[in-house]
């Protein structure tokens, strides 16, 4: 009986231990845990394994445009964007944090970034965006103090998501850029722009248990 239950402890020791690090490393970067939870909202209209089409709800999200490669720019953008809603560079209260980042190209960006018509490549331009609260307003949002940061309201959209795990490599990015794109056609569907990039965890979490996700824009009848 003993070693049929000693597994059982291990695993549950582990666990332990895990959201105990993740917790202190959560702390020790300024944001605690309960801060990080809320997410974009959306009705899921169709799932398939990791495939699922959304409807999003509107949003508005501070971005920051950067050159360089995906991850470069995706490691330099944090930086501005957390400085905002934690009031180190402009007054007023902090900005709870919300997930994910998302990371677009740059390249022909509309109003409503983050529409795209081209994907990047190592030289390209990269946009990283926080997504706001829901409770704010573009009225109610404090002024970014950094010229380099924007608040940019996306309207509602039905989108294409494929979920992935890892580091969000380059390379990684660009095969599920693929994968998507390759489901999306198989089902008849019709992409508008390029995909964009969400990223759910902090950096310290171990690649296998990260959530990342690629997405598209679909065309609606």
């Amino acid at each position: 009986m003993v070693q049929t239950h000693q597994p059982c402890v291990a695993v549950y020791m582990i666990k332990a231990v895990r959201t105990t690090i993740l917790a202190l490393a959560v702390t020790a970067w300024g944001v605690s845990p309960a801060m990080a939870t809320e997410e974009p909202a959306f009705t899921l209209v169709q799932k398939q394994g990791n495939f699922e089409i959304r409807d999003y709800a509107p949003v508005i999200v501070a971005e920051v445009t950067l050159q360089g490669g995906a991850e470069r720019a995706r490691n330099a953008g944090f930086q501005p964007l957390a400085d905002y809603i934690f009031a180190k560079d402009r007054k007023g209260p902090q900005i709870a944090m919300t997930a994910p980042v998302t990371q677009a190209p740059r390249e022909q960006i509309a109003m409503t970034a983050p529409v795209t018509q081209q994907r990047a490549d190592s030289s390209s331009s990269w946009t990283v965006g926080f997504t706001m609260p829901a409770s704010y307003t573009m009225e109610t949002l404090p002024a970014p103090a950094n010229p380099n940061v924007r608040l940019i309201p996306h309207p509602a959209k039905r989108m294409a998501v494929v979920r992935f795990s890892g580091t969000g490599s380059a390379g990684e990015m660009e095969q599920m850029r693929g994968d998507l794109m390759k489901q999306v056609a198989t089902l008849g569907l019709t992409p508008v722009g390029a995909p964009v990039f969400a990223f759910y965890d902090p950096p310290w979490t171990l690649p296998f248990f990260r959530r990342n996700e690629v997405m598209v824009e679909l065309a609606q009848p």
